[in-house]
């Protein structure tokens, strides 16, 4: 299987399946010198682990990282930082009845015409849990990027139909309420909603949104390389993502170009932006305002209904699914966007060293 890799210079490569032995990551790139150890990688693993609340799935799962190389003394070696994360909590009978046929919304069936094999217990490499090699990586980055002042924080925007308050914005609460939403009362209304989908045995979708501030001007290149456009490869790349936007997405094909452009102004500490709504990047490079991007997810596929599909010999038949799933993919996922957005700015920025060749000559001369 190609495409287990992602970065250039900042490099993870994730393996392992949802039922198997253990699942990990080996970032490449990590630069010497910088202080880490486990628990700089738990406290975004646990973010997504599951069984936590009401609207996750009951697996009980630790996510207890293990760090198995590139550590000396408490920092980082420079060398190739190897990651692992056991399962402890596999109950793969529960996928034998998929055995032979395809479960709608998921990768069943395609994994069946590409590979003519697949691993059925949990979704193999489509399950959500290969997002934890790609949450240990982000730790690392987001952790780079403190060093440089660049803060990178995702967070739950809208579930169905209930959507945040800006004017309600809490970042504290990201963290505290069980949706990852930064609004006190659209958690409640939206954990209302959650509560009646899962009565009837359904399941609902929602909204991401990952802000980074403190990025300087001129990150990305402004062809295939694009900043923006990378953001998206990165961020659609997560399971469940049917879109994603940058800025204000889709509504700028509503706008005239006098609403749309963002006007220029300078003042004793440099050149800003009057508005954002290009999202903090211009020609695929980040302008110096916040970078804002957008993820909507799918209702989880899993659903506890009767539902119709086809076997593996191509005849008709119906499923009604087993198991342990989350009746939402939202609140787990918004550490994962953080995550590749971290990963994605920080391989931007080691790109964008080489841009110039004064900074080349003095960084050298130094």
């Amino acid at each position: 299987m190609a495409g287990n890799s992602f970065g250039n210079i900042f490099r993870i490569t994730t393996w392992g399946e949802s039922h198997g032995k253990a699942l990990g990551v080996v970032a490449d790139g990590v630069p010497a010198g910088l202080a880490l150890c486990e628990e700089d990688i738990q406290s975004f693993l646990d973010r997504r682990k599951p069984g936590q609340s009401d609207i996750s799935t009951p697996r009980k799962e630790a996510d207890q990282v293990e760090i198995l190389s590139g550590v000396f003394e408490g920092k980082t070696t420079g060398t190739s930082l190897s990651m692992l994360v056991r399962n402890t909590s596999q109950q793969s009978r529960d996928y034998s009845q998929i055995a032979d046929c395809y479960r709608p919304g998921h990768a069943d069936y395609t994994y069946d015409e590409k590979y003519s094999f697949r691993d059925y217990r949990g979704g193999g490499r489509s399950s959500g849990r290969e997002t934890i090699g790609r949450v240990a990586g982000g730790a690392i980055a987001s952790k780079i990027l403190k060093e440089m002042g660049i803060d990178v924080y995702a967070y739950t925007t809208a579930i169905g139909p209930v959507r945040i308050d800006p004017a309600n914005f809490d970042k504290a609460a990201i963290l505290r309420n069980p949706t990852a939403m930064p609004d006190n009362a659209a958690n409640e209304r939206a954990l209302a909603c959650l509560k009646t989908a899962r009565e009837n045995s359904d399941s609902m979708g929602g909204v991401m949104e990952c802000i980074v501030t403190g990025l300087p001007v001129g990150v990305g290149d402004p062809v295939f390389e694009k900043l923006d456009a990378n953001l998206a490869k990165a961020v659609m790349s997560i399971g469940a993502v049917k879109a994603v936007e940058v800025g204000d997405g889709v509504h700028v094909s509503e706008s005239l170009g006098s609403e749309n452009n963002d006007a220029f102004f300078a003042d004793e500490t440099g050149v800003h932006k009057a508005t954002n709504h290009s999202g903090g990047t211009l020609g695929g490079l980040s302008d110096g305002a916040p970078v804002v991007i957008r993820a909507y997810v799918k209702p989880t596929p899993s659903i506890f209904q009767m539902q119709h599909t086809v076997n593996r010999d191509g005849e008709n038949t119906e499923i009604t699914i087993k198991g342990r799933h989350d009746p939402i993919i939202v609140p787990r996922a918004v550490v994962v966007m953080e995550a590749m957005t971290a990963m994605t700015v920080l391989d931007a920025l080691l790109l964008n060293m080489t841009a110039r060749l004064d900074r080349i000559v003095e960084f050298y001369r130094d």
